[in-house]
């Protein structure tokens, strides 16, 4: 369906090109991840079907006073990387996110799976990371499971993360086992659970989370936002969501207050399945959301 046209309704979405050499507050990437997924999926589609999805939105904070972030940042979009699983394609991810990063205080990857975390937190040079995600994704192998993992043991020397600067935020009962837990235990990940965070609160668990991530001098943190963290009724079009999971809202402002910090330089959005959403496209848009919430704290710096 066509979208109406107002001059005085201005959209998200359909941000100019990056160039390279040109200055920008954010940038978006897409990075179709896809490949090694544990259950079938067809997360490549997504970023397309993101980037559709932000033009249903305005990009106004209502404050008072208003603002547009269409105004208030310069905002680019880098396209895909055209195949981002495999050897080959995790070295062109690495790359094209230096790049980028070059020229933007924050980068947004799309994905694709959660794999695309291991390569967009290199390229970022992250120093620290922040997972809001239902899953501890420290599996052995290569897999949209592994991310964090690879990470801390497999990333080339100067690339890998302290796991003591990791934060895993709304890890969730059954949704992991024991032998897991007990290998963030034995590495000194920072696990906050699903119902730790509705106990304390968002903006005492942010500030905890930015401390440990964000330590050390020149800092520099990435956010894995898996969608898979909201319930199952919020985000249907994610493989592993599962009922009681963040409410919308609850991730948004989770995603809003930790992108606030400006330690925080780049950020992904992982596990969605643009072709195995509910016809409303629920789980697509709130990624879209995530996208503009991302971009807000980015303006509220």
């Amino acid at each position: 369906m066509a979208l109406s046209h107002d001059d005085l309704w201005p959209r998200a979405g359909s941000w100019p090109d990056h160039a390279s050499g040109q200055e920008a507050d954010a940038a978006l990437l897409g990075v179709p991840t896809w490949r090694t997924s544990l259950s079938p999926t067809g997360a490549h589609a997504t970023p397309a079907a993101v980037r559709e999805a932000l033009t249903r939105y305005s990009a106004t904070l209502m404050g008072p006073p208003a603002v547009d972030l269409n105004e208030a940042l310069r905002v680019v979009d880098g396209g895909d990387v055209t195949e981002p699983d495999g050897d080959a394609g995790i070295s062109a991810t690495v790359a094209r996110v230096r790049e980028i990063a070059e020229d933007a205080r924050l980068v947004i990857a799309l994905g694709g799976d959660n794999a695309l975390t291991y390569p967009v937190a290199r390229g970022a040079r992250a120093t620290g990371l922040i997972t809001i995600d239902a899953h501890f994704d420290l599996r052995d192998g290569v897999s949209n499971g592994s991310p964090v993992r690879r990470l801390i043991e497999d990333a080339p020397d100067g690339e890998r993360i302290d796991p003591t600067r990791v934060v895993q935020i709304g890890i969730a009962d059954f949704a992991n086992s024991a032998a897991y837990a007990a290998r963030a235990a034995e590495w000194g990940i920072r696990v906050i659970t699903l119902d730790e965070v509705r106990r304390r609160g968002t903006p005492e668990v942010v500030a905890e989370a930015i401390g440990v991530a964000g330590s050390g001098a020149a800092a520099r943190v990435h956010l894995d936002v898996d969608v898979d963290a909201a319930d199952r009724a919020a985000a249907p079009g994610c493989p592993a969501s599962v009922p009681g999971g963040f409410a919308a809202g609850e991730l948004r402002a989770l995603v809003r207050a930790i992108v606030a910090d400006p330690r925080v330089v780049s950020a992904d959005i992982a596990e969605v399945d643009a072709t195995a959403d509910a016809d409303d496209l629920r789980t697509v848009r709130l990624a879209a959301l995530c996208v503009l919430e991302m971009l807000a704290a980015l303006a509220g710096r």
